[in-house]
Parts: C-alpha cells; sequence; structure tokens
C-alpha cells in the first residue's frame, strides 16, 4: 500500500459528489436560462459544499454543466477529471438517470448496480435523483428530466482501477457512500477488497487467491494460471479482513500469495500487517530457523538483520527451505483461527523477485 504523507491531510470530493453538483447546476441554467457559475449540494455526512462549475451550456431543451474532480491530497486516479451533467427535458414525468461516454457499464454480477446498467453507485443515483427533485419541487415544475453523467476522459482512468477486473467496462465508476474523498480512507480500500470478492463469487470462484500488492498478484497469477482473473484480490494490509469476507461469502479456499515482510508478522497472528502498525520480529524468525536446522551462527545473523528479506535471502542461500515451509505452515495456522476454520488455506512465499521460496496448505479441521 502507499504509504501515507504527514501532516494534515485535504479531503476531497467524491465523483458522485461531482455528478451531483453538475447536475443542479446544468438543471438550474435549463429553467433559468442562467449560466451558473457554482453550486451548492447537501452531502451524506450532513454538510453543504459549494463547487465551481467549470462550464455551462443552455442549448434549446439541454443544458450541459460540469465541475472538475478534487480528490484532495488521496492519490485518486480520478482527481482532475472533468464530471459532466447533461440534463434533457423529456414528454413523460420522472426522472431518468444514465451515464454517458467515460462512465462504465456493468457486466457482471456481484456489483450494487444491475448488469447493463450505468456504473452510477447507490449513493450518488440517490443523491442526484433527490438533488434533481428538489430543484424541480423549488421552482414548481411538472415535467420530466433525462440526465446523462459523463467523463470524457473516463475510459483512460478506468485504465489505472480494477474496473476491468469488477466487470464495469468503457470507463470509470460514479462513487461515493459519504460525498468526501478521505485521504488514504481505510473504509474505501475495505470497500474495494470487499466489492471484488462479491464479484469473484458472483462469478462463481471457490478459490480464492488473495495476495499484498501488485508484484505478489503477478506471481500468483503464474502459480494459479487455471483461475480467471476475477479470482485475484490485492488485500493490502487488510490481512484479516479479506480472509473474514472471503469465508463469509462462502468460499472454498483461499490462497495466500506475498513476501517475507508482510507474511513474517501474519505467522505471528498479526492481520494488520502495514508497516506503522507492527514491525518484524526478529528473534521469531531467528527462533525459526534454529528449528529448521541453521547453525548457531545463522541464527545470530537473523537476529540482527535488518528485514525479513534479509532473513529470507540468507536462508535461501544456505539452503534451508524447510524454513519457508515452517514460515508459511504458521500463516495458515493464524489464518485459520482468525477464520475459525471453515476454509481451506494455503500461503506461498516469494523474494521480490519473483522467486518461489515454499508453501504449506491446512485443510479444514486440520488446524
Amino acid at each position: 500500500m502507499l504509504e501515507v504523507p504527514k501532516g494534515k491531510l485535504r479531503e476531497g470530493y467524491t465523483t458522485g459528489s461531482c455528478a451531483t453538483a453538475a447536475t443542479k447546476a446544468a438543471l438550474i441554467a435549463l429553467i433559468t436560462g442562467e449560466y451558473q457559475t457554482e453550486s451548492t449540494i447537501y452531502l451524506p455526512i450532513k454538510r453543504f459544499v459549494t463547487f465551481h462549475i467549470e462550464s455551462c451550456e443552455i442549448m434549446g431543451q439541454t443544458a450541459i454543466a460540469s465541475t472538475i474532480k478534487d480528490g484532495g491530497d488521496d492519490p485518486d486516479a480520478t482527481h482532475g477529471a472533468a464530471i459532466i451533467s447533461t440534463v434533457t427535458w423529456k414528454d413523460d414525468a420522472g426522472i431518468d438517470l444514465d451515464g454517458g461516454v467515460g462512465v462504465g457499464r456493468v457486466t457482471k454480477e456481484g456489483l450494487p448496480i444491475p448488469v447493463g446498467e450505468a456504473a452510477i453507485n447507490p449513493v450518488p443515483r440517490m443523491m442526484i435523483h433527490e438533488t434533481a427533485e428538489q430543484v424541480l419541487k423549488e421552482f414548481g415544475i411538472k415535467k420530466g428530466i433525462k440526465i446523462v453523467i459523463s467523463v470524457p476522459d473516463g475510459e483512460e482512468i478506468a485504465k489505472k482501477t480494477l474496473n476491468g477486473r469488477l466487470g464495469i467496462l468503457g470507463g470509470i465508476s460514479i462513487l461515493g457512500t459519504r460525498g468526501i474523498v478521505v485521504p488514504f480512507s481505510t473504509a474505501a480500500y475495505k470497500a474495494s477488497i470487499l466489492q471484488a470478492i462479491s464479484v469473484a463469487r458472483a462469478s462463481g470462484c471457490e478459490h480464492i487467491v488473495i495476495t499484498t500488492g501488485g508484484r505478489s498478484e503477478k506471481y500468483a497469477m503464474k502459480q494459479f494460471p487455471d483461475l480467471p482473473e476475477e479470482a485475484f484480490i490485492e488485500m493490502g494490509d487488510f490481512i484479516g479482513f479479506t480472509l473474514k469476507q472471503c469465508k463469509k461469502q462462502g468460499a472454498k479456499r483461499v490462497s495466500m500469495v506475498g513476501m517475507m515482510g508482510k507474511f513474517s508478522k501474519v505467522a505471528m497472528g498479526i492481520m494488520m500487517v502495514h508497516a506503522n502498525n507492527s514491525s518484524i520480529d526478529f528473534q521469531f524468525l531467528a527462533d525459526l530457523a534454529f528449528h529448521a536446522g541453521a547453525d548457531s551462527e545463522l541464527v545470530e545473523k537473523i537476529k540482527h538483520a535488518n528485514t525479513a528479506s534479509q532473513v529470507g535471502d540468507l536462508m535461501a542461500a544456505n539452503g534451508y527451505h524447510s524454513f519457508f515451509e515452517k514460515l508459511s505452515r504458521y500463516c495458515c495456522m493464524e489464518a485459520m483461527k482468525e477464520v475459525d476454520g471453515g476454509i481451506d488455506v494455503d500461503t506461498s512465499l516469494y523474494t521480490l523477485k519473483g522467486e518461489f521460496l515454499g508453501k504449506a496448505m491446512l485443510k479444514d479441521g486440520s488446524y
């Protein structure tokens, strides 16, 4: 996971909030014939916020407004993107909402939006609908409208996200549950894990592979070439949360694939492995090395090592491959304890360069 910068971090706003603000501006422009330069909306966190409207056009029965997505200090792929709302009068009553250019369309089960619909999540849909209804009521308008949200660079931006794997094709998702973006949000990362597991299970995956990052996922995909892409989920530092969600959603087998650093912590029962939350216990690794047959000199080196990767290099260079099997087995045992059984768990260890170190597996009921 990305390291969180120090100091006060600036909040941003979700694509859902931006789409709502642009919609309100476009609708008011359509009703009044006046170009809008700002738009104030009420967020789900019970806060008013005013957005700058980047552009506003009125063309007969249609008005178009846009705002620029501000992700604050979060490393958000959509930061700086133009979020556009096109509002058009329609003959019948009611509000229709759809996605246009750069907004993805759902093609797989397991997401909160039905297959075939634009990837505008439930809370943004509600925000847009409620805001539009309020404006229509305020101006005493009985006519119906059609709203289309688009993001010109959305298809390109989506390549930096997991949308393709989740079955959201053609662009980004319009997201947000609170209206704001909290920099480096734990909740946001967990939500993405949860969604990925849901899609994997909806796609029929009973065997799920969880990895600590993109590099370990690449190694995992080579190890399990027969599994579909949906079966591979980046859990970052959230080991325990991901394991529990896999079990909760009915997975039969979970494979953990990673490297010495984080998995040395998992082997000790640490299920949140961010560097700020825990550190490597080199005495634990030294004891494990001793039981794997390492001599006293090597054990002392391990006690005073700088990194877990260095420990792995020392053990591999001296041919103590059972060390990695023992460490992997500890990881499996702790994972089983975390979820209280009910699934099969296996662990595979790799070096940073992708060299396989060792693995172990525990069947349900054998821990």
